[in-house]
């Protein structure tokens, strides 16, 4: 499974307000901007959260 497009196209950095990418591979939501990712959780739900992000 993979996060919708419609979704993608209305998300953006909690942190920032930039653009995100989907990363489908690692299943991931990353902005560049921040250096910040995102987790995606179990049932495709974007974790946007900025406390539970990865710094890269």
């Amino acid at each position: 499974m993979a996060v919708p497009k419609e979704l993608l196209l209305v998300l953006a950095c909690p942190k920032c307000k930039g653009k995100i990418r989907y990363e489908r591979k690692e299943n991931r939501i990353v902005c560049a901007r921040c250096r910040l990712m995102y987790p995606v959780l179990e049932g495709d739900i974007p974790d946007m959260l900025i406390d539970d992000a990865e710094k890269f």
